[in-house]
């Protein structure tokens, strides 16, 4: 018989089992303890909230600042630096080691290196294309800094900033010369002033745009994205922006010296852009209204190619406005220089070309005539049997704009189940539809974005945003009009600065595993694709804020930084500031590289704390700028 033990063995298993468990717990419990101590005492904590952007150490003033007052960076002359060399197996490089990097030829001052017009000469002249993206190879790139015109002065504040701009900073009279008649531009002694003319709008954008709101609703909040083809200085885009309606104005690098960089100079949005034989860099169904005023597009050429494009990225339901050549022919064609019988074949061709796209003609009053596209395709796949062309594309990402040649076939709409349904899902109304779900979104049609992670997405910006009012005071100044997000993901950035006086250039890398471009618009807000690993298409000093998060782990693998960081240089305005977010070993590599670019900055922790492997460098463009040649001193 076995023999009975009057203690259980399990009994004694058991107390061994807590004696364990208890000196596991107690030894953690002192690990994390001294961890904390540890990282508390090594951590400066800002006394203030000001003290954060005091980090950056600029001291720098501005002895041009635009409004008499001088621009200063700092509000304190002791600065708290954040040590990650005791947590962190990264080397930060000494100032022994910096590379200085030297200022360009002020014969650079306007350089726009995708559209240098020399480069531009070289390439086939048929439909424009050599004023199409042309960009300098590796060994063409400038390894030096773009310098200001040398009595560069800061920018008017917005609104001020819609009627004027200082003549220094542009210095071009031409457009005020060659377009006097038409108001677009009026030298005043040391400024520009933008009366709000243009060739078909006399009378002022204005009253032009009055006139417009006549015909179709502009104020009702449906209309919130345009894009104006052949914008001038882009006043049509300026006084649009008071109705609540952001446009997308761009225009090549022509003959009209610096039309897009009087726009950007103003606090407007713009692009150096045409409509040549590669399409234009912005997703299928991205605008409400598209629009062109004497822009001198040929619209009737081509097979009706250029119609076909805007036709692709106007949304279901979205209008497109022709004024000028060949609307109201009748009375202008001696003016014009052309023959009535060439105006009538002209319009007669857009007509046509307009019917086969399905676009419904609204109205045409005096200088203007206004379509509309159809709300989805399903009366027009039917009417493929009566217009053989263009036929509907076939299985195609529509989205594709980067590099990617104009195609005479309509870009099909998502498939609807009724006559009455919006294909692709109905948008909200402005200002609702900045928060609203977008159809991308709700459709699952981005790989990865639910509902849910969009919100989460907003409540992140909401709690960023209120971290760099801390960090950088300018934000809620006004200091800042013009604003890029370099990575914009789904608009969060934007969403959150929406009651400020700002916009965003949303830019969306063509290297990213999501094309979120199409679900920004969709929001309400404008933006494009970009290949940072080259030149973005503006003038130089066209940006105030920049803001750059996860960037360059996405581009480190794919080409050297430091010409990512030249071009950062390139389009921000003197005491501009950018924002890194990165991990530690990436900014700290940035960091070495900007601080031999003439810029101040520090690398701070995370909104959430120290613990956040992710870190934030804030850095601002030092006030500098090129010498005056013999004939400026």
């Amino acid at each position: 018989m076995a023999k009975e033990y009057s203690g259980s063995p399990k009994h004694h298993h058991i107390e061994s089992k807590k004696k364990r468990l208890t000196y596991v717990f107690c030894v953690s419990g002192l690990c994390v303890l001294f961890y904390v101590l540890g990282a508390w005492q090594s951590t400066p904590v800002p006394n203030n909230q000001s003290e954060a952007y005091t980090r950056i150490k600029c001291d720098a003033v501005n002895p041009n600042a635009g409004d008499g007052q001088s621009t200063k960076l700092s509000s304190s002359s002791e600065s708290v630096s954040l040590d990650f060399q005791s947590h962190h197996q990264v080397a930060i490089n000494d100032s022994d080691t910096v590379e200085t990097i030297p200022a360009c030829d002020m014969a650079h001052s306007e350089y726009t290196p995708c559209q240098d017009p020399q480069r531009g000469r070289k390439f086939d002249r048929n439909m424009l294309k050599y004023r199409e993206r042309h960009c300098p190879k590796k060994d063409e790139l400038l390894k030096c800094l773009i310098p200001a015109p040398p009595r560069y002065k800061t920018p008017f504040k917005w609104p001020q900033s819609r009627d004027y701009a200082w003549y220094d900073n542009i210095p071009h009279r031409e457009l005020s010369i060659e377009k006097a008649v038409q108001n677009w531009i009026q030298v005043e002694g040391d400024r520009f002033r933008f009366p709000g003319g243009g060739t078909m709008f006399p009378r002022g954008a204005d009253a032009y745009i009055d006139d417009i709101n006549e015909l179709i609703p502009l104020t009702s909040g449906k209309i919130r994205t345009a894009i104006d083809t052949g914008c001038g200085v882009a006043s049509w885009g300026a006084y649009l922006l008071k109705r609540d309606i952001v446009t997308m104005s761009f225009a090549p690098r022509d003959t009209h010296e610096a039309q897009v960089q009087f726009a950007l100079e103003r606090g407007v949005p713009a692009m150096i852009g045409i409509m040549a034989s590669q399409r234009i860099p912005y997703p299928a169904r991205a605008f409400d209204m598209a629009h062109c005023s004497r822009c001198l597009i040929p619209w009737n050429k081509y097979d009706g190619l250029y119609l076909i494009e805007v036709d692709r990225v106007l949304r279901p339901g979205g209008y497109w406005i022709l004024s000028g050549p060949p609307i109201r022919w009748r009375k202008y064609w001696r003016g014009w220089e052309r023959t009535q019988e060439d105006l009538k074949q002209e319009q007669d061709s857009i007509e046509d070309v307009a019917k086969r796209l399905c676009w419904k003609k609204v109205v045409e009053k005096n200088d203007l005539a206004i379509w509309q596209k159809p709300i989805n395709h399903f009366e027009c796949i039917k009417s493929r049997s009566v217009y053989k062309t263009p036929h509907i594309c076939k299985a195609d990402n529509p989205d594709t704009a980067w590099n990617r040649d104009m195609e005479t076939c309509i870009t099909p709409l998502p498939e609807v189940s009724s006559s009455d349904e919006v294909a692709g899902g109905a948008v909200e109304t402005w200002p609702e539809r900045a928060f609203a779900v977008p159809p991308r979104v709700s459709s699952g049609s981005i790989p990865g974005i639910t509902a849910q992670k969009y919100k989460e997405d907003n409540e992140i910006w909401k709690d960023r945003v209120s971290h760099y009012k801390r960090i950088i005071s300018p934000l809620t100044q006004g200091r800042y009009r013009n604003v890029m997000d370099m990575n914009a993901n789904l608009g969060g950035f934007a969403a959150a600065l929406v009651k400020y006086p700002v916009w965003v250039m949303n830019v969306v890398p063509v290297n990213t595993n999501h094309d979120t471009l199409g679900a920004i618009y969709e929001r309400g807000f404008i933006g494009t694709y970009q290949d940072w690993c080259e030149s973005f298409s503006t003038y130089p000093r066209t940006y105030d804020l920049i803001h750059a998060g996860g960037v360059f782990s996405i581009y480190q693998d794919r080409c050297d930084i430091t010409y990512i960081l030249l071009e950062m240089d390139r389009i921000l305005r003197p005491e501009g500031t950018v924002i890194f977010r990165d991990t530690v070993e990436v900014l700290v590599k940035i960091k070495s590289i900007t601080d031999g670019m003439r810029w101040k900055s520090q690398i701070m922790d995370h909104e959430s704390g120290p613990f956040n492997p992710e870190k934030i460098l804030v850095a601002v463009k030092t006030y500098w700028t090129g010498k005056p040649s013999q004939k400026q001193l």
